[in-house]
C-alpha cells in the first residue's frame, strides 16, 4: 500500500451524561467512538460501514475537526491535527474537506449556489483572487455535471441529487487532498445514488483525491472502496481489502451484515444462509464488558466477556497467504463455522 496520508490512532469520543439543573454532575458518558485506528493511503478510498449509531459519523466529524476527540491522534502527513489551532489548523482544513449526508440541510437556503460554492474562498482568499472566483465556481459546477449558468439559483430550485453535486463542488473548491464523505448518497433515490457514486469515482482520478467514504449500504461501499472497515458500537471490528471483507469475512458481525445484504442473483439468494441476530444493540453509555458484540454473537464464550479482543490477524492465518489474512477483532475468528446453529 502507498504511504499513509492520514493516520488515526486510538481515537476516542465520549459525550458526558450529566444530572442536575444548576450544578450539573457527570454521571456517565456516551462512548460514541472508543478506540478507532486506521490508515488512509494517498489515492485510496477507505469505506467505513456499520449500523446506525455505531460511531461512523462521529469519526467523520473528528477527521475534519468539527468535533474534538476525547483522546487519540489524527495525523495528516505526520502532523497531529488534534493538537492544532489557529493558522496551522486552518491550513490543514483546506486539505481535508467534507461532503455531508443531507443535501437539504447542508446548504444555506438564503445563499445562491455561487455564494455557497465560493464561500471557502472567503476563508482562504489565497486560493482564488476575487476577480477570478465567479469563473472558478462556474468551472466547478461544470465539473460536477451542472450547468454553469445555474450560479445565481438557490438550493430550493434543485433536486436532491443536484444539491449533493453542489455540496461536492463546495468540497472541491479548495482543491483538497482528502474528502470525508459522510453517507453522501443515503438521502437520495436509488437511481440517483449510482450517478453520484460514479461522479465521486471520476473526480478521484481527476483531482487525485483520497476518500473516507462512510455508508451503511454494503453494495455502494464495495463499488467505490479499496479497503473496508466495519464498525460496531464505537470500535472497528474488521478491516481489509474489499475482496477480503466481502468474500472472506472473519468477524461474526461482518458475516451477519453480509448475509442480510441484497443479492441481484435469485439463485445466490436461495443458496445463502441468513444470519438473524438476536437482541438489540447495547447502549453506548453502558457497553458490554470484553467483546461488545458478544451479547448478540453465537460464538460467544466466557473469554469474550472477560477480555477485549484486539484488532489483529487471527492466529491461524498469520503464517499463511490468502484473503482471510486481515485484521479481525474476534477471539474465535479462525473458526470455520460461519452460520449459527438452528434453534
Amino acid at each position: 500500500m502507498a504511504e499513509a496520508i492520514l493516520e488515526v490512532r486510538d481515537l476516542v469520543k465520549h459525550y458526558p451524561l450529566t444530572q442536575g439543573i444548576l450544578l450539573k454532575k457527570q454521571v456517565g458518558a456516551v462512548r460514541a467512538v472508543d478506540g478507532v485506528s486506521f490508515d488512509l493511503a494517498a489515492g485510496e478510498t477507505l469505506g467505513i460501514v456499520g449500523e446506525s449509531g455505531c460511531g461512523k459519523s462521529t469519526v467523520a466529524r473528528m477527521l475534519v475537526n468539527l468535533e474534538r476527540p476525547t483522546a487519540g491522534r489524527i495525523s495528516y502527513k505526520g502532523e497531529d491535527i488534534t493538537r492544532m489551532s489557529g493558522r496551522a489548523l486552518k491550513a490543514v482544513r483546506r486539505n481535508i474537506q467534507m461532503v455531508f449526508q443531507d443535501p437539504y440541510t447542508s446548504l444555506n437556503p438564503r445563499m445562491t449556489v455561487g455564494d455557497i460554492i465560493g464561500e471557502p474562498y472567503e476563508i482562504h482568499p489565497e486560493v482564488a483572487p476575487k476577480g477570478d472566483r465567479r469563473r472558478k465556481v462556474q468551472d466547478l459546477l461544470d465539473v460536477v455535471g451542472l450547468n454553469p449558468e445555474y450560479i445565481n439559483r438557490y438550493p430550493h430550485q434543485f433536486s436532491g441529487g443536484q444539491r449533493q453535486r453542489i455540496g461536492i463542488a463546495r468540497g472541491l473548491a479548495l482543491r483538497p487532498e482528502i474528502i470525508v464523505a459522510d453517507e453522501p448518497v443515503s438521502a437520495l433515490d436509488v437511481s440517483v445514488q449510482a450517478q453520484v457514486v460514479n461522479l465521486l469515482d471520476r473526480l478521484q482520478s481527476e483531482f487525485a483525491l483520497s476518500y473516507v467514504f462512510i455508508a451503511h449500504d454494503l453494495s455502494i461501499v464495495r463499488h467505490i472502496s479499496d479497503r473496508v472497515g466495519v464498525m460496531y458500537l464505537g470500535r472497528v471490528v474488521e478491516i481489509g481489502r474489499d475482496e477480503e471483507i466481502y468474500e472472506h469475512p472473519t468477524h461474526p458481525y461482518t458475516q451477519a451484515l453480509l448475509s442480510a445484504a441484497p443479492l441481484p442473483d435469485p439463485s445466490a439468494r436461495e443458496r445463502r444462509e441468513r444470519i438473524i441476530l438476536t437482541g438489540d444493540v447495547p447502549s453506548p453509555a453502558n457497553p458490554p464488558s470484553g467483546c461488545r458484540f458478544r451479547t448478540r454473537c453465537w460464538k460467544a464464550r466466557e473469554r469474550c466477556a472477560q477480555e477485549v479482543p484486539l484488532l489483529a490477524v487471527p492466529a491461524e492465518f498469520r503464517l499463511t497467504e490468502g484473503p482471510a489474512r486481515h485484521p479481525s477483532a474476534c477471539h474465535f475468528a479462525e473458526e470455520r463455522r460461519v452460520v449459527p446453529p438452528a434453534g
